[in-house]
């Protein structure tokens, strides 16, 4: 029966957003969902319209772009176990699910996080302070586990019956799968990581370019996610792993007229420089090309270098114990 009630559930997709939606519809109150993306999602984009769609529910994607890229400068309340803000992430979509929440008029927010569930944003503690400093205080309804949580104002106020959300907390997802069963939700993805930032190989990468830049546009992301990644002199050189890799460092190259090095006769990548290159740079680059190249590695190749125009020049392959020591 509908209660007269709304709510804003944010969802990835996963088994515990779908099972908050569905909890929430069988005790027949509305629900509009939200979908929160970043520049490093891996998100399951078919598992979120699969839910949306089953559950007849309208969703609201919002894209968290430039401003979640100055937050990952410095986070205030720091990284976890990589470069992952995951605090300060949680506390800008809590504030965007706000002001969302009041556009729609929905009388609050629900998650599916379980408590305890990830040791850096999911604690008592650190889910209450998110709750604080996005505006919601009392107001985050995190159902999975409400019965461990202070009581939220939507749940004082009787729309929500209290006694029908649980307790569950942990890594163990076996009452959620459980619990999957008793509300006949069988099609749900498997848990996997969907953040690019807690990604050990690809913090390396961020850390090093925040080292050397003040700012991060998403232009930058786009470079940090393609290719093998070394630095020589204060230069970033990258180097394409596969074809649509070489197409795209190609466009950006093109695009900003930054250095590129391409073997002449032999199958292999397209690589950048990224910085003001000298002569031994400009080497070391095209070594690096060569040796990720098709050619032979025990005599000197032609290797087109482009930049104001374009060059030849014959190099050996870079050595793999030189390139180790350059290698992000």
């Amino acid at each position: 029966m509908d209660k007269g009630a709304k709510v804003l559930a944010l969802v990835s997709g996963g088994l515990d957003s779908t099972l908050a939606v569905k909890i929430m519809l069988d005790q027949g109150i509305q629900v509009e969902a939200v979908h929160f993306t970043t520049p490093f999602c891996h998100c399951d984009k078919c598992a979120v319209e699969s839910l949306v769609r089953t559950s007849g529910i309208k969703l609201h994607s919002v894209f968290l772009g430039q401003e979640y890229l100055d937050l990952l400068i410095d986070p205030p309340h720091g990284y976890g176990s990589q470069m992952n803000p995951c605090i300060d992430c949680r506390i800008l979509m809590f504030r965007k699910a706000k002001e969302l929440a009041r556009t729609i008029k929905a009388d609050t927010v629900v998650t599916g996080e379980v408590l305890n569930q990830r040791p850096f944003s999911q604690r008592k503690d650190i889910m209450l302070l998110i709750d604080r400093e996005a505006g919601l205080k009392n107001m985050v309804l995190r159902l999975l586990s409400a019965k461990l949580l202070p009581e939220t104002e939507f749940e004082k106020s009787g729309l929500v019956d209290r006694e029908k959300l649980f307790s569950i907390q942990g890594r163990r997802r076996l009452p959620q799968m459980s619990l999957a069963e008793e509300l006949n939700i069988k099609d749900y993805p498997c848990p996997s990581g969907g953040c690019l930032l807690t990604d050990i190989h690809f913090a390396l990468k961020l850390k090093d370019f925040l080292k050397y830049n003040n700012a991060l546009t998403l232009k930058d992301v786009t470079l940090l996610k393609l290719g093998r990644h070394f630095r020589f002199e204060g230069c970033k050189i990258v180097v394409g792993r596969n074809e649509m890799e070489n197409q795209t460092l190609l466009n950006i190259s093109k695009r900003e007229r930054t250095h590129y090095f391409e073997v002449v006769d032999y199958m292999g990548p397209i690589t950048l420089v990224k910085g003001i290159a000298s002569e031994t740079v400009i080497k070391k680059a095209a070594g690096i090309t060569v040796r990720y190249s098709d050619a032979p590695k025990d005599i000197e190749v032609d290797v087109k270098y482009v930049a104001e125009s374009e060059q030849i020049m014959k190099v050996y392959a870079a050595q793999d114990k030189q390139i180790s020591l350059l290698r992000i």
